[in-house]
């Protein structure tokens, strides 16, 4: 197929969930992250699996040097064929009240959610306007939708991608580059045991009593969007669990 996509964020959750589906379809991959094992252990499964080429990169998303260093070590032969790019990676760490909130934690999402998705995008961007087509997806979130309690630093964060997204889509679409803002509900990933910051017991009371998404839910709505025709554009999706009805509303039985 000859064709890359470009994944942050590809260790776990959303991010290695996408990097499973787009390899099993045949694309080739530049997977992302800070955890080089579950980096090579991913590309030894899906290239044995599937026999897509895949580029691995371990860097932080929060600071620029590695960013631009690690991306500008790509060959022309692979920058010219990125396609796709998933701003993947993103977390929400602590859930205080903001005037008990720990700066460390506000700098940590701020950090990662916003300028991370923002040093990534202007690495990646030149090659999708070089290459005269491209599509990227941000990863918000319902929290990009709406505030919650104690969900402010996160909320305003997620706030920032939705904008964000919504920003690219008016400065790229003289390029032919589509923009697409997906933003989940509730999912069972890590993302609640790096909130509660490793309290497991924690993390998992939060589904408790319903179905939430998975991490393939979200891999095949990208999946689904990713493959729509040239002329169409979806700009923006919120999905949730069907027990979920908004931020707060949960049915649980």
């Amino acid at each position: 197929m000859n064709k890359y996509i470009f994944i942050t964020g590809s260790t776990s959750g959303f991010g290695e969930a996408c990097a499973n589906l787009f390899a099993q379809n045949g694309w080739d991959l530049i997977l992302t992250g800070r955890r080089r094992d579950r980096l090579e252990n991913l590309k030894s499964k899906l290239t044995s699996q599937f026999g897509v080429k895949i580029e691995i990169l371990c860097f932080d998303v929060r600071k620029l040097k590695e960013v631009n260093e690690s991306i500008g070590s790509l060959s022309l032969e692979i920058t010219s064929k990125i396609e796709i790019l998933i701003n993947n990676a993103g977390l929400a760490v602590g859930r205080d009240p903001i005037d008990s909130g720990i700066v460390e934690d506000w700098e940590r999402m701020i950090d990662t959610n916003i300028k991370g998705l923002l040093y990534i995008t202007k690495a990646i961007v030149p090659f999708l306007k070089k290459n005269k087509k491209g599509h990227i997806f941000n990863l918000g979130s319902i929290a990009g939708k709406e505030v919650y309690p104690s969900g402010n630093v996160y909320c305003a964060t997620k706030h920032a991608v939705d904008a964000l997204s919504k920003a690219m889509r008016i400065d790229l679409v003289e390029h032919s580059i589509k923009v697409t803002n997906i933003a989940p509900g509730a999912a069972d990933t890590e993302f609640s045991i790096v909130r509660f910051k490793g309290d497991k017991e924690i993390a998992t009371s939060v589904y408790e009593g319903f179905q939430p998404l998975l991490a393939n839910d979200i891999a095949e709505t990208i999946y689904f969007v990713a493959t729509r025709p040239k002329h169409v554009t979806i700009n923006d999706l919120t999905i949730m669990p069907t027990a979920q009805a908004s931020a707060t509303v949960l049915w649980k039985e």
